[in-house]
């Protein structure tokens, strides 16, 4: 009995570590989508700011952004809601990942 225990005493931590490590990995996979959420929403705004820097006024969408400012996403990993205000007002930016 106490050989048992014994085993089961060293099995136990090593049995823990493969369990650990895929809940480890699932933590930095959702921190990761959530930078490149932030990576691509900060994209946008900063080519929509350059625009209105450079233009005088915020683009009307993300075509005049991709067309004249070298904008480039990818659309089959995010949809990104641009809603145009005002040529003088910060348009509402929002992006959001698809599902796979």
């Amino acid at each position: 009995m106490n050989t048992i225990r014994r085993v089961l005493s060293c099995l136990l931590p090593l049995a823990l570590i493969p369990l650990t490590v895929i809940l480890f990995s699932g933590f930095m996979s959702q921190k990761t989508s959530a930078e490149q959420l932030s990576l691509v929403e900060t994209a946008v705004r900063r080519a929509a700011v350059e625009c209105y820097a450079t233009e005088g006024f915020y683009p009307p969408d993300l075509s005049y952004l991709t067309e004249y400012y070298g904008l480039a996403t990818d659309s089959t990993r995010y949809f990104i809601d641009y809603q145009y205000i005002a040529a003088n007002l910060v348009p509402d930016i929002t992006v959001i990942a698809r599902s796979d």
